[in-house]
């Protein structure tokens, strides 16, 4: 599986997680300028633009600790919530407002 399609494979599992807990999806894979967003969504009102890291194996780590410093920089450019879906194997994690700007 290339890396691309791991990436689509993790934001489709994130995407249907999202939905069960009441998030409405806007958009996936938005790009601009300052980088990608894998999902941007909605919920009480409020807009979520979340980073997706899959993993099918812990052997390098979890996924949220691949969002990096130079990653979270890229992204806070635009003010609203910030918030990382790890999917390592078969355990989701989400981390609502995971950094803030």
């Amino acid at each position: 599986m290339s890396k691309t399609s791991k990436g689509e494979f993790g934001e489709n599992i994130a995407s249907d997680y999202l939905k069960e807990k009441g998030y409405n999806i806007i958009k996936t894979n938005y790009r601009s300028f300052h980088g990608e967003i894998d999902i941007i969504a909605s919920k009480s009102g409020v807009t979520v633009f979340i980073e997706v890291k899959y993993r099918k194996t812990n052997g390098f780590g979890l996924g949220f600790e691949a969002v990096t410093q130079s990653k979270i920089q890229k992204i806070i450019k635009t003010p609203c919530r910030f918030d990382v879906v790890s999917i390592d194997a078969n355990l989701i994690n989400h981390i609502e407002n995971a950094f803030s700007l």
